[in-house]
Formats: structure tokens, C-alpha cells, sequence
């Protein structure tokens, strides 16, 4: 049987991807919080945001190049820090961060990436950004924060919507671990996906590339929930870069973190993947937009599958948007000519849905180019 590989959507990577990948990784890149409800109500959320398309404006010169602090992208969106890329390929996080390099886009590199966060700095020429989570033992996270701040990261990503790792069923009835471990069910798993299986045994078992030898193992079901508003406070005096609160769903909690002395928010759901029941991430953009006002750079992920959806989070109040699991799709799909595919998808998709606007960049998108309700 003949299958296209050809990727003209999310819908594609997504599909393609699920065909490739052994059943417990696709469930880990795809699985969300509980019943999947979080993850389904902020797509119905983004779904129901309409555009009000104009005529006559005169758009055949776009740009689509945007301001992340004090650099400038030659996109308008970037990479958000996703932990063991490499499950999707063994290549997963060399070409995120060359697709970095390539477009002067941030690309986050997560504690629990799976290669190390020095590497990524010199992959990505230096447009990579250090997420950090704080466990209970704040050693770690001390030591990563300084492996950050000697190889020349400017931004670091404080994670703080994971004080407990949410239930994520899917993972498992799977058996899904992390460090990775292969027991009896994942080798039969495995052996019915050749085509991901083999490359993996030629690279050997993926790692998480920032632990290991005096930084130990990563304990991912260690809580957080220790962490309070003090552990921000310890952060910011260690950090002279810049410090992105990442995971913000409250305007309260934007407001306080504001106060406190960060750079930039993050409103995140963490992709739907902590709590089933928080209300649609798209909807607690444009509350804690209101309420920081116009000037506080707030940046936004969670649920990003077209460049329609980049645009109405602009709309919605950010400075910046983040995409993930399509980018693991896509690489899952096809590697590099997957992720090649699915940037120019999200690329041209943003370009098109400008003119449809009538706007010829970025800055002109306002609040203005939601179309009423009916």
C-alpha cells in the first residue's frame, strides 16, 4: 500500500506520525491530562475565535518577521521547550534547534531534554532558551541554572505549572517511563514499528542529556509542589538574563509574577497535559492581557495546529507564540523534510490569513480582527 508522507497540515503530521511511532511513544507525545476534556475545550475554544476578513487593502508585500525582547525573528512563532524529543527521532533535537538557527527563533531546551543543554546552545547559534524546573531539591536546579548562565544563555523559562506531574492515562496503559525502559510489552511494541525501532537501535536508547554521571537521575514523578513565590524570588536574584514565567493561566498570578520582577509571562496549560478541567489557555491569554495592559510582554503556547491559530493568539493579546507538539509530529512523520514541511505550513498559513485580513505584518494584527459573534 502506497502512503503520502506529504505534509499540508497538522492533520497530516499528526496522522502520519501516529502510523510511524510505536503506540507507547505516540501516546506520549499525544496524550494529555485525564479524559483528554482540557485538550478538546481549548481546541473548541480556538475554533470558535473568528476572523473578520477585509478586502481591498493592498497586501502583496508581507512580512512575517516579529521582536522576541531584543531580537528579531524571521518568523512569528518558535519552538517550545518539549521534553525527549528524541522519541519522536533520534535527529529530533539537532534539527529544532538548526530550524533556531535558521530562522532566529527561540527554541526552548527543556530540563529534561534529550540532549544536553550545551549542545543545544551550539546547534542553535545561541537562539536556544533554558527551561527550568525546580524540584525539591533545589541543588539541581542551582547547578543547571549555572551550566546555563557559563555556556551563554540569555532567557531562562521558569516552569511552574507542574507542582504535581498530571495523570495522563494514556502513558499509562502504555508503561511509559521516564528515564526511558523497555520491558516485555515495549519490545513488542517496538519490534511492529521497524521503522522507528531501527534508527533508535542505531543511535542507541534515547537519554535525558542534561543528567547523568555527578547530576544523577531525573525523577519525573518527584512533586514540585514546594515551590512557592520565594523559589521565584531565589531565581530572579540567580538569574541576570532574562526570567520567562512560564505556565500563568491566572491574571492574579501574572500580576504578582510582573511585580516580582520577571521579564515576560508565559500563559500555558502545559498543552492540556496538567489539568483536565483549566479553562480554554486561548481565553486566559486575553484576561491576563487586560489586566497586565498593553506594554508587558506575554508570550503564549498550548494547542497551536495552524497558522490561523498563531494569528488569533496575537489577537488574543501575545507578543510571541509558541508551537511544540506539531513540530514532533512533523519530525515523527518525515524528519528533516517533515519539520521543513510543517514550517512552511505554518509560514504560509500565517502569510495567507494576513491578506486575508488586510494586514501586511504582524504589528497590525489588534484585538480588532475578531469578527463579532453572531
Amino acid at each position: 500500500m502506497f502512503f503520502d508522507n506529504t505534509i499540508h497540515s497538522f492533520e497530516d503530521a499528526r496522522r502520519i506520525a501516529k502510523r510511524r511511532l510505536p503506540w507507547m511513544v505516540f501516546d506520549y507525545i499525544d496524550g494529555t491530562a485525564g479524559t483528554g476534556c482540557g485538550a478538546r475545550t481549548n481546541r473548541a475554544a480556538l475554533d470558535g475565535i473568528k476572523l473578520q476578513p477585509r478586502v481591498l487593502d493592498n497586501v502583496e508585500n508581507r512580512c512575517l518577521s516579529a521582536q522576541v525582547f531584543d531580537r528579531v525573528t524571521k518568523l512569528p512563532f518558535g519552538i517550545a521547550p518539549m521534553g525527549m524529543c528524541n522519541l519522536a527521532s533520534p535527529s529530533a533535537d539537532r534539527l529544532l534547534a538548526q530550524m533556531a538557527a535558521a530562522d532566529h527563533i527561540p527554541v526552548g531546551v527543556s530540563t529534561v531534554a534529550s540532549t544536553s543543554l550545551e549542545e543545544m546552545w551550539e546547534q542553535s547559534q545561541g537562539n536556544a532558551w533554558f527551561q527550568l524546573y525546580i524540584s525539591r531539591s533545589t541543588g539541581t536546579a542551582d547547578r543547571l541554572i549555572a551550566r546555563a548562565k557559563a555556556v551563554g544563555y540569555e532567557t531562562l523559562v521558569l516552569t511552574v505549572d507542574v507542582p504535581e506531574v498530571g495523570r495522563r492515562p494514556r502513558e499509562l496503559r502504555r508503561g511509559f517511563k521516564m528515564p526511558f525502559r523497555i520491558g516485555p510489552r515495549q519490545f513488542v511494541d517496538f519490534a511492529c514499528h521497524p521503522a522507528w525501532s531501527l534508527p533508535q537501535l542505531m543511535t542507541g536508547k534515547p537519554q535525558m542529556g542534561n543528567f547523568g554521571g555527578a547530576f544523577g537521575e531525573f525523577d519525573r514523578e518527584e512533586s514540585r509542589a514546594g515551590a512557592d513565590w520565594d523559589t521565584l524570588a531565589r531565581v530572579r536574584d540567580q538569574w541576570s538574563g532574562k526570567l520567562v514565567l512560564k505556565g500563568v493561566m491566572d491574571a492574579r498570578d501574572a500580576k504578582r509574577a510582573r511585580d516580582a520582577g520577571v521579564d515576560a509571562v508565559q500563559v500555558s496549560s502545559h498543552g492540556s497535559r496538567q489539568l483536565d478541567s483549566a479553562p480554554p489557555a486561548i481565553h486566559a491569554l486575553k484576561n491576563i492581557r487586560e489586566a497586565l495592559g498593553p506594554e508587558f510582554p506575554l508570550f503564549y503556547d498550548s494547542g497551536i495546529q495552524s497558522g490561523e491559530d498563531i494569528v488569533k493568539a496575537y489577537a488574543m493579546g501575545a507578543d510571541f507564540v509558541f508551537a511544540g507538539r506539531v513540530f514532533s509530529y512533523a519530525i515523527a512523520a518525515n524528519g528533516a523534510g517533515g519539520l521543513r514541511q510543517m514550517r512552511e505550513v505554518l509560514a504560509q498559513e500565517v502569510s495567507i490569513t494576513l491578506a486575508q485580513l488586510g494586514l501586511r505584518k504582524l504589528e497590525q494584527i489588534t484585538p480588532e480582527v475578531i469578527a463579532p459573534p453572531l
